[in-house]
């Protein structure tokens, strides 16, 4: 097998892993918002982001698919803007307590997985130089 083609099925890997990945995260989502009780408080404020979310992970899948450079820079878009989210819920969890520790769990979850997924792409568009 080539480099080129061990790249680019990593590269579809990828996007493959980033699409099932927005599809869950929209079916968690929704099933909150549609009154599934999670067990815990929930922030709707961040529930509506994280679905929401869901979708923009879905396109990023599809973009990353057809055009490993725009994918890298959303994946990369979505790493800070899930970071400053997670500084958002942890500053309100330690000064209101409002925040399920679920909930910092989740995102800081959310934010590894989109960490490792930039780095996935930086090391596929390495390669394929």
């Amino acid at each position: 097998m080539s480099q080129t083609h061990s790249t680019k099925l990593t590269q579809g890997a990828i996007a493959i892993f980033v699409i099932l990945f927005g599809l869950l995260t929209i079916f968690a989502g929704t099933r909150v918002l549609l009154g599934f009780d999670p067990g815990y408080n929930v922030f709707q404020p961040l529930l509506i982001y994280n679905t929401l979310m869901g979708v923009v992970y879905i396109v990023t899948g599809i973009i990353t698919w057809r055009n490993l450079i725009q994918g890298k820079r959303i994946a990369a878009a979505i790493l800070i803007l899930n970071l400053l989210m997670l500084g958002v819920i942890s500053y309100l969890h330690i000064s209101t307590n409002s925040i399920a520790v679920e909930s910092l769990f989740a995102m800081g979850f959310r934010t590894t997985i989109w960490f490792g997924l930039l780095i996935g792409l930086v090391w596929v568009s390495k390669r394929k130089r």
